[in-house]
């Protein structure tokens, strides 16, 4: 789930009174400009990673916002998707859950994989192109669109949109595996209660991130990387992001069950504050020596890194959440209407992304100056797009389950129309007093 699939409202008293959560609204707002802003970086890291284009300006300063918002960004996504999950499950039933998610999930999987994947192909092509000094667009598209006869080989190779195709490989059981469960028996209201417990102690403790830190760790071992892998190279599960993702979501799917809870297990206390810090400084004193694996420390530093990186996941998502139900406690037309637009915003980015980074790449401008170049461009191109083409229209019954009013573009035509009144009264003033 990206958490704009579900509505952000819980049930004050489930399946009764309901209200919205404006905080999780903020929250998943922040956590998808958060992503944008993530890929938008990745031109202006000074090692190189494999990635379409290399900036000509870098800083290190990139390598380490980049190294922290990777720690919790995505696992955020899938905590919240978790949360909304449930509460949507118990609105609408297994069949009509299962339908919905299919729906909302499967098919901007399938036809933006189909549109999006050449177009983020293309600007592959252009950046490896910019490297000769010749930059050919036609060549660009034809080669991105081109790879559609690969099929199904490299089906998630260079796209964002796994993280849907991973929702749908954790959802589907989940539901399946709650439907046992309360199959069960005399055995359902045992495993709910002592679920429920777990959790309620979790959301108590003041060391719960190092808790779930534990079994994090343990599968952060196994990942390719050090830090967590973006499993997109095959359809095929990578059983360790699975297993991480999947925490995160039914954590959250969980802690919907009690009302009281999430705030409890985000609250701001400064043992979650020390616990962040010190999984950052291991972080990033022990990030050189991945890149090293003849170093005599080099296992050990594994450990310490597993550790101390899934510790920062868990600690900076409470606190994530924390801060924002703090700042955006009370209704934020603003940052709802971002909340809503988010989902968009995440599925179109990435090939504007990478088509500017290819565009600004030579330019000797300041790498800031560029970075804030491509995140406005691309945060407006989409916002405005969400607005014009999908908010009102069927597109955004798929993405949200019902369609709303305009916002963006009747204003810039209602500020046109009174410039253009304006203009018009201003001529015609001299003609009147002759």
């Amino acid at each position: 789930m990206n958490p704009s699939i579900a509505e952000t409202t819980v049930t004050a008293s489930r399946g009764t009174k309901s209200s919205r959560l404006d905080y999780l609204d903020a929250t998943r707002a922040f956590a998808l400009v958060l992503g944008i802003l993530f890929h938008a970086c990745l031109s202006f890291v000074p090692v190189y990673i494999g990635w379409a284009v290399q900036d000509i300006s870098t800083s290190p300063m990139v390598a380490v916002f980049m190294t922290v918002s990777h720690s919790f960004r995505m696992e955020t996504f899938f905590l919240l998707a978790g949360f909304l999950s449930h509460q949507t499950f118990h609105r609408k039933g297994a069949r009509d859950f299962i339908r919905a998610r299919l729906l909302r999930i499967g098919v901007p999987f399938v036809v933006g994989w189909f549109i999006l994947h050449p177009l983020v192909i293309s600007g592959w092509i252009m950046g490896s192109a910019s490297l000769h000094g010749h930059v050919d667009i036609g060549a660009g598209l034809r080669g991105g669109f081109q790879s559609l006869s690969t099929l199904p080989n490299g089906l998630l190779v260079g796209s964002h949109l796994w993280f849907l195709y991973y929702l749908v490989l954790i959802t589907v059981p989940t539901v399946a595996v709650r439907e046992l469960v309360k199959a069960s028996g005399s055995w359902h209201a045992v495993l709910i209660r002592r679920a429920d417990s777990v959790v309620a102690w979790l959301a108590i403790s003041p060391v719960s991130p190092m808790i779930l830190a534990i079994p994090t760790a343990s599968a952060l071992w196994f990942m390719r990387y050090w830090s967590i892998d973006t499993p997109d190279q095959s359809l095929v599960p990578e059983l360790p992001s699975l297993v991480v993702y999947s925490s995160f979501f039914l954590l959250g799917w969980m802690l919907n069950r009690e009302d009281e809870l999430i705030p409890q297990i985000t609250r701001l206390s400064w043992s979650r504050w020390m616990m962040s810090g010190l999984g950052i400084t291991t972080v990033l004193l022990l990030g050189e020596i991945e890149r090293d694996p003849g170093h005599p420390y080099y296992r050990t530093a594994h450990v310490a890194y597993a550790a101390g990186y899934a510790l920062t996941m868990w600690s900076l998502t409470f606190l994530m959440i924390g801060i924002l139900r703090k700042l955006f406690s009370r209704p934020n037309g603003f940052v709802r209407y971002i909340a809503d637009s988010s989902y968009w915003m995440y599925l179109l980015h990435l090939p504007v992304v990478v088509w500017l980074q290819v565009a600004v790449a030579e330019l000797p401008l300041h790498w800031s100056l560029k970075l804030a170049f491509i995140s406005s461009i691309t945060i407006g191109l989409s916002l405005f797009t969400y607005d014009l083409v999908v908010r009102s229209t069927f597109i955004g019954w798929i993405l949200h389950g019902r369609r709303r009013e305009r916002v963006i573009a009747p204003w810039i035509l209602t500020c046109f129309s009174r410039q253009w009144n304006g203009m018009k009264s201003a001529a015609l003033r001299p003609r009147e007093g002759r």
